[in-house]
C-alpha cells in the first residue's frame, strides 16, 4: 500500500524557515519522481518542487523559486523540503506524492506563516 506521512509543519513568522519531511512506503522509491504539493481552503491543490528519481531537483513554480529546496534521500525513502524566506502566502497545507503515477495523498503538514 502506498503511503505519505509528512511533518515539520508548524507557525512561523514571515522570514522565518522549517523543513519538511515526508517519509513513504509501499512502492520503489528510487524509481519515481517525487513532488511536494499544497493547497489552501478554495483552491487547488498546486505542485511547488519535485525532483527526479536520481535525487535531482527538477523544477519549482515560480513562487518558491530561490526560497524552497527539495531533496530526497532514498536509503531512508524520504523526501524533503526546505522552506526559507517564508512569506503569508506560503500558509498551506504541504503535501508530498509521486508526480506522474499520484497515490492517496497522505495527512499533509500544516505551515501557518504569521507575525
Amino acid at each position: 500500500q502506498v503511503q505519505f506521512v509528512e511533518s515539520g509543519g508548524g507557525l512561523v513568522q514571515p522570514g522565518g524557515s522549517l523543513k519538511l519531511s515526508c517519509a513513504t512506503s509501499g512502492f520503489t522509491f528510487f524509481a519515481f519522481t517525487m513532488g511536494w504539493y499544497r493547497q489552501t481552503p478554495g483552491k487547488e491543490r498546486e505542485l511547488v518542487a519535485k525532483i527526479d528519481d536520481n535525487g535531482k531537483p527538477l523544477d519549482y513554480a515560480d513562487a518558491v523559486k530561490g526560497r524552497f529546496t527539495i531533496s530526497s534521500d532514498n536509503a531512508k525513502r524520504t523526501v524533503f523540503l526546505q522552506m526559507n524566506n517564508l512569506k503569508t502566502e506560503d500558509t498551506a497545507v504541504y503535501y508530498c506524492n509521486r508526480v506522474y503515477r499520484l497515490g492517496d495523498w497522505g495527512p499533509g503538514t500544516q505551515v501557518t506563516v504569521s507575525s
